[in-house]
């Protein structure tokens, strides 16, 4: 967690990010508070909803993953300019179309967005519900 905190900071340095936005970062990173994203009565609704990623390998390892929608909006605005700056994450978030991401988010994208099987028999499920 140091080095993400002193990535911030070297952030702020070279005038990447402002100090609000460090120390929202800072405290999120400590788990000491939630990015704040402000959010109309509509998206609340909406927020309510789970994007949830299953995996199955034919191997037998099996991931299920449920994650509040509003969290995924927060993470995704706040968190993919960073992520494309620290060199361990960049190959991880480099071809992802973040604003598109946030745009079906915000366009209220609900069910079935990747359903996924590989020759191999592995598959991949992504649904908002």
């Amino acid at each position: 967690m140091k080095d993400e905190i002193s990535r911030v900071l070297t952030m702020v340095e070279e005038g990447k990010i402002d100090k609000e936005k460090a120390t929202e970062l800072i405290n999120v990173l400590q788990g000491k508070g939630e990015p704040t994203v402000q959010l109309t009565k509509e998206e609340i609704s909406y927020g309510n909803k789970m994007l949830k990623i299953r995996v199955t390998s034919h191997e037998g390892d099996n991931v299920n993953v449920n994650l509040p929608i509003n969290l995924v909006k927060a993470v995704l605005k706040v968190g993919s300019s960073i992520a494309e700056r620290i060199p361990q994450a960049e190959k991880y978030v480099k071809d992802i179309d973040v604003d598109l991401l946030i745009e079906a988010i915000e366009n209220e994208l609900d069910g079935q967005i990747v359903d996924i099987t590989s020759a191999n028999g592995d598959k991949v499920f992504v649904v908002i519900e």
